[in-house]
C-alpha cells in the first residue's frame, strides 16, 4: 500500500464522515487509465475545470455509492468517463479515482478501496517581478504578506478585454460597468485601466483542493505602473483595509544591465477594494504614496516603453 493510500480504519471514518453529509466535492473528468498502470490518469486535454458539487447535491450510501442530485450540465457529460473526486476531511484533501455511472436516477459514483491523500507540493517559482507587503499588528508585529504575479497576467503590459474568457465576459463587463460608474463618483481610479484587471480576476473560477485546507496563499499581482499596484486575494482570513497605508517591497529581476536584481521600497494605500458577487474573491486598488521619483521614473518606462518626461 502506498504512504499516501488511506488505511483500512482511515477508510472507514471518510466514508462515515462523507454518509454523515454536509461535505462538498470537486469531480474532474480524466483519460481512461493506461493498461497496465492504473496510477497514470490525467486531466483530459482539452480544456476541462474541476467541477464543484454542493453537499445538498450528494447523498452517500452506507455501500460507498455516491448519488447526485440535480448535478450541473457540465457533470452530466462525465457519464461514462473516469473522474478524480477531491474533498476536504479535517482540513486533510483528499481525492480516489473512480468511474461517473449513469443509472436509471441519473448519475452514481463508487467509492473504491483506495483513497489517497493529496500531495503536498511546495512549488518553486523564479518570478521576474514580486512584492511584498509590511504593517504592524496591535500587538506591534510586525507582518508581512508575499505578492507574486497573478498567473496568466502580462504585468507592464496594457491590461486587454481579451484576456477574459468568453464565457465570463458577460459577467465581467457588469463588474466593469459598476465599478466605472462609481469611478466618476469618487475620482480615485485613475485612467481606469487596472478596471479591466480587477474584473477577470473576479470572474475567474479557481476551484482547487489542496493537501492542507485553509492555508494562507501569497496575495496575486494583477496590475502595476508608477502610480498604482493591484493586489487580488482569494484567503478567507483576511484582506488589506481600505485606507489603510501599507509598506511595500517590489523586487526586480533585470535582464539587461551589471545589476541583477533592484528593489524598490514605497507606501501604497487600498484607494478601492473590489469584491466579487459571491465573496470569494477581493481586489485591493492601491494607489503609491510615497515613490522616489527615480523609481517611479523606472517604472514608469517598464510600464509604458516609453521615456518618462
Amino acid at each position: 500500500m502506498d504512504s499516501k493510500d488511506l488505511t483500512g480504519i482511515e477508510r472507514q471514518l471518510v466514508l462515515q464522515y462523507l454518509i454523515d453529509g454536509n461535505v462538498p466535492v470537486t469531480v474532474t473528468p480524466l483519460e481512461k487509465k493506461i493498461p497496465g498502470d492504473d496510477k497514470k490518469v490525467r486531466p483530459l486535454l482539452s480544456a476541462v475545470f474541476p467541477v464543484a458539487l454542493k453537499a445538498e447535491q450528494i447523498t452517500v450510501l452506507d455501500k460507498g455509492i455516491i448519488l447526485l442530485t440535480n448535478p450541473p450540465q457540465s457533470v452530466v457529460g462525465f457519464a461514462g468517463k473516469q473522474v478524480r473526486v477531491e474533498f476536504y476531511f479535517n482540513r486533510v484533501g483528499l481525492f480516489f479515482i473512480t468511474e461517473m455511472k449513469s443509472i436509471k436516477s441519473g448519475l452514481a459514483l463508487v467509492i473504491p478501496e483506495n483513497i489517497h491523500r493529496i500531495e503536498d507540493i511546495q512549488a518553486k517559482h523564479d518570478y521576474d517581478f514580486s512584492a511584498s507587503i509590511y504593517y504592524s499588528c496591535s500587538n506591534k508585529a510586525e507582518v508581512n504578506i508575499e505578492g507574486i504575479p497573478g498567473e496568466g497576467y502580462e504585468l507592464f503590459a496594457r491590461p486587454v478585454w481579451s484576456a477574459i474568457p468568453l464565457t465570463d465576459q458577460k459577467q465581467a463587463k457588469t463588474y466593469l460597468e459598476q465599478f466605472v460608474a462609481e469611478a466618476k463618483k469618487e475620482k480615485k481610479a485613475g485612467n481606469g485601466l487596472q478596471l479591466i484587471s480587477v474584473c477577470r480576476y473576479l470572474v475567474e473560477k479557481e476551484i482547487s483542493i489542496e493537501a492542507v485546507q485553509g492555508r494562507a496563499k501569497p496575495f496575486r499581482i494583477l496590475y502595476v505602473d508608477h502610480e498604482r499596484i493591484v493586489f487580488g486575494s482569494d484567503n478567507e482570513n483576511g484582506f488589506l483595509s481600505q485606507g489603510a497605508e501599507y509598506a511595500v517591497k517590489m523586487s526586480f529581476k533585470l535582464r539587461q544591465g551589471p545589476v541583477v536584481n533592484r528593489e524598490v521600497f514605497a507606501t501604497c494605500v487600498p484607494a478601492r477594494i473590489y469584491n466579487s458577487g459571491d465573496g470569494k474573491r477581493s481586489c485591493a486598488d492601491c494607489v503609491f504614496t510615497s515613490l522616489q521619483e527615480e523609481d517611479k521614473r523606472f517604472i514608469y518606462e517598464k510600464a509604458t516603453k516609453k521615456m518618462f518626461v
